[in-house]
């Protein structure tokens, strides 16, 4: 990914160039395996990281692992969807806008994944439909079975690849949902196609601890496992998310009332410190051994060092900072997940804890000293729309007047060349068309070629792009490269109208597409580290892998604290 130059950048274990994955000895078979992870009882149980870890674990023993999510709303895809209702856009490298956990699969494994790895009911309906209005049906009655269900098949063998050995697949929602059925109806129909030797059914489920009866309870797991083999599916390891430790007695019921064997119940209480501890948790519960087992695979075990060495950086960490998020859906968590990950990562490269301030930019306007002053770096995370963004403007200003480290993401950015154009290049009133169609001094404009594309209903830069870094620049000391590809989500880009008279001014333009000659990055050459980056760095951070944006606004706000 990236070569990583920062204070007290470390290396967790071997590596591949520029992947933050360790150097471990490919075991293919030769054939692909499939894994689906279903959940029952609740929602937001963890499915999403259950899957991750156990991709790093099979990663670890030396299978190359795909990921992918089936998402059963009838969306096409969340990107129109509110961050209330849905949390985080997550972007893939060729501009697809997919769910918040693929976040979590690319975090935890190396494999590069693609639009081919989220799959809503939407474009199930979508795809369906459009063949029915071309014929492709030749006048038959189109059905749920078999027509919704052989395109969700095609998408479980399009999923992988032919170097993947082990291919999972998480369902989205709850087992009961009316929307996931046709999913679970065409994944059941999948494991009679290929042989139930070569797949393997996990469920998630939840053992609610009720205090009154100071006990846990096991009969909603039991009664989802049962509605699960209503459908025809018999899962092969129960995941039993809980607040306290299971007994063995507790282990047999399970066994016995879902029909599955004692050594596959699997507890998973939520973890001490982090995310990043859960591979290790399950390593302990032996899921992978069970995995390997059932699927036939030749995949010897492994000492799992990169993930003792993460978890041993975060619970014991040299240093301390505070970073303040400044942001407009601050009080929630998934909206800035990949952000938060992000900041996490960076602690863990440069030994230090560091303490999320999260801030509303509307409060700001009224105080920003009180808000701000304590800070040992300010972040402004991507955004749409104009609440909030004068809070921004403050926040960025003084960041900038206290020298205070910056970091800017996407609106970031935008918000620093407003602040830079009116405080300090005198242009009155400038601002983003976004928010004011009318301002005098457009800094931040839809571009002509992107407005010609508004008619045709796509104007967004999507996926990556490639950046040329400037020799002198804060981001080609961090990233120790001159070339870079990063991944974009926006509408809006710098006004190159204004270019030669920011830079006059003191702006320093650290990074241009050399393709199109937008703005990419942003820098103030007179501050210890304000840098604004048009596009997201933090779908490229891994925890044994920090982005090294990410690391070195870290690596900044401790020499500041200093």
């Amino acid at each position: 990914m990236f070569a990583m130059a920062c204070h007290g950048a470390i290396e967790l274990g071997p590596k591949m160039a520029g992947t933050g994955c360790p150097s471990i000895t490919s075991f293919s078979s030769g054939l692909m395996k499939y894994i689906f992870v279903t959940g029952g009882v609740v929602s937001s149980l963890g499915k999403g990281l259950t899957s991750a870890a156990l991709g790093a674990l099979l990663e670890q023993r030396g299978l190359t692992v795909r990921l992918q999510k089936f998402d059963p709303y009838l969306n096409v895809d969340p990107g129109t969807m509110s961050p209330f209702q849905h949390g985080e856009v997550y972007v893939l490298n060729d501009g697809a806008e997919t769910d918040l956990d693929l976040g979590h699969y690319e975090r935890f494994t190396c494999g590069e994944l693609s639009r081919l790895n989220n799959l809503t009911s939407g474009q199930v309906y979508e795809t369906v439909l459009t063949k029915e209005r071309r014929g492709d049906y030749l006048g038959a009655t189109v059905q749920v079975i078999p027509h919704v269900t052989d395109i969700i098949k095609e998408r479980i063998y399009a999923g992988g690849s032919e170097d993947v050995d082990v291919l999972i697949t998480e369902l989205g929602g709850t087992i009961g949902d009316i929307e996931g059925l046709p999913f679970l109806e065409a994944m059941r129909q999948f494991a009679l196609e290929v042989g139930r030797d070569d797949v393997l059914f996990l469920h998630c489920t939840l053992l609610p601890y009720l205090k009154a009866a100071g006990e846990l309870k096991t009969k909603p797991s039991q009664q989802s496992v049962a509605k699960l083999r209503e459908i025809g599916i018999q899962p092969h390891i129960l995941v039993c998310r809980t607040e306290q430790p299971m007994n063995n007695e507790m282990r047999r019921k399970l066994s016995l009332f879902c029909n599955v064997p004692v050594k596959a119940v699997i507890e998973e209480m939520d973890v001490e410190t982090s995310i990043y501890e859960l591979p290790l948790a399950l390593k302990a519960e032996n899921i992978d051994d069970l995995v390997i087992e059932h699927l036939g695979l030749d995949a010897p075990d492994n000492d799992m060092k990169v993930w003792h060495d993460v978890v041993r950086r975060l619970k014991a960490p040299g240093h301390k900072v505070e970073i303040g998020v400044v942001g407009k859906y601050i009080e929630l968590q998934d909206a800035y997940k990949s952000v938060y990950e992000s900041i996490t990562h960076a602690g863990i490269a440069n030994d230090a804890s560091v303490r999320v301030i999260r801030i509303d930019a509307e409060d700001i306007e009224k105080d920003p000293a009180k808000y701000l002053a304590s800070l040992d770096g300010i972040l402004i995370p991507g955004g749409f729309g104009d609440r909030g963004t004068e809070g921004k403007i403050i926040a960025a200003k003084f960041a900038r007047e206290n020298n205070i480290p910056y970091f800017g993401l996407c609106l970031g950015m935008q918000i620093a060349v407003i602040e830079f154009a009116r405080n300090v290049a005198g242009l009155e009133n400038a601002n983003s068309t976004e928010f004011d169609p009318h301002t005098p001094h457009p800094v931040i404009d839809i571009m002509q070629d992107q407005k010609d594309l508004t008619t045709k209903g796509g104007n967004m830069r999507l996926g990556a792009c490639p950046c040329e870094l400037a020799d002198d620049s804060f981001s080609i000391h961090a990233y120790g490269m001159k070339t870079i590809s990063e991944r974009h989500r926006h509408r809006y880009e710098f006004n190159n109208t204004y270019l030669d008279q920011l830079k006059n001014a003191g702006l320093r333009i650290g990074g241009i597409n050399p393709e199109r000659q937008l703005v990419e990055i942003v820098e103030m050459p007179d501050h210890p580290w304000y840098v604004g980056v048009q596009f997201h760095p933090e779908f490229q951070s891994k925890p044994n892998a920090a982005h090294p944006l990410f690391a070195n606004f870290i690596a900044a706000a401790l020499k500041y604290k200093k």
